[in-house]
């Protein structure tokens, strides 16, 4: 099977400052993949990449198998690319912004009333049609980018941050139709920042200073780490964070509110011990418990593997 999305050895080079560095990942037909990363990381300029609006210094990229660099413009015919900024007319009404997208892609004029008038049921946008674009609110601005990036009818999606400055409502029905879309056999690469929303993708990779640090699904990410978390729940977390540095065994912990989420080995473990030697360390501690990894302790794990390696090599 052709992967839908496909890069090899990926490098973009802004000057002497690398955007990318070596990036090789594949994305099938059909599939749901996350990108996740910190600002800075390079995920717009790889999504900027794949929708070919970027050249590339060195690598190879490729959609449904055809060479980015050689036939762009069979890339953006079959690719719908949302930015994070909003790139429409405000001064149009949804309806009539729909148009013009259609228009600008050359879809039939017996068609473009047709398919306007599903995008607008399919995003919910049917009731507000007659809205100018500056009225609406920000979920409904993303959902509006997102129909116009369908007009043409593409297969594959490159969503960058889609749902940034969203409210939760809106975040939840921006899904429901991504959703909808995968039913229909869409395949759809997504930026985003927010970990929720990377638990719900087939597979996720992890970016870290224009290097793909992890690729897998959430739960192959979470059993490939070898890790769990011993959640303690402290008076002083601040402290008890400074404190267990010095315990062994404990010294990896990340604080969140009067939590520390201290990451521990999953096998040949004492974690009874363990919180003793913390107790006996001045630590002091309410209640703790032991629980799997979410994907943004992954994440951090995986960051801070990275940073131990960098400063080892020096």
């Amino acid at each position: 099977m052709v992967p839908a999305i496909e890069s090899v050895d990926l490098i973009k080079d802004y000057g002497k400052s690398p955007a990318l560095r070596g990036v090789s990942l594949s994305v099938a037909p059909g599939e749901l993949f996350g990108l996740v990363g910190p600002d800075g990381a390079g995920k717009t300029t790889f999504l900027r990449v794949l929708a070919a609006l970027l050249s590339f210094t060195s690598g190879q990229v490729r959609i449904d198998g055809i060479d980015v660099s050689t036939d762009p413009a069979s890339i953006k015919e079959r690719i719908g690319y949302m930015s994070q900024r909003f790139s429409l007319s405000e001064t149009l009404t949804v309806a009539e912004n729909l148009l013009y997208v259609s228009e600008i892609w050359h879809v039939p004029p017996g068609e473009r009333r047709k398919r306007v008038t599903r995008l607008l049921q399919f995003s919910r946008l049917e009731p507000f049609q007659d809205r100018l674009a500056r009225n609406l609110s920000g979920g409904m601005k993303q959902k509006l980018s997102l129909s116009a990036c369908l007009i043409h009818q593409p297969r594959i999606l490159l969503l960058d941050e889609p749902t940034i400055g969203v409210d939760p409502i809106s975040r939840r029905d921006f899904w429901l139709i991504l959703y909808d879309l995968l039913q229909e056999g869409t395949t759809i690469f997504v930026s985003t920042p927010y970990m929720d929303e990377a638990e719900r993708c087939n597979r996720v990779g992890f970016l870290l200073d224009g290097r793909l640090i992890a690729c897998g699904s959430p739960a192959t990410l979470r059993s490939q780490l070898g890790t769990q978390v011993l959640d303690l729940r402290c008076r002083d977390s601040r402290g008890a964070h400074k404190t267990l540095r010095s315990v062994p065994g404990l010294e990896e912990s990340v604080t969140f509110g009067e939590h520390l989420h201290v990451t521990i080995p999953r096998q040949g473990f004492d974690v009874a011990a363990a919180v003793e030697r913390a107790r006996t360390a001045g630590v002091d501690i309410d209640d703790w418990r032991l629980r799997e990894p979410s994907l943004e302790d992954v994440f951090l794990a995986y960051i801070r593997r990275g940073q131990s390696g960098e400063s080892s090599a020096r």
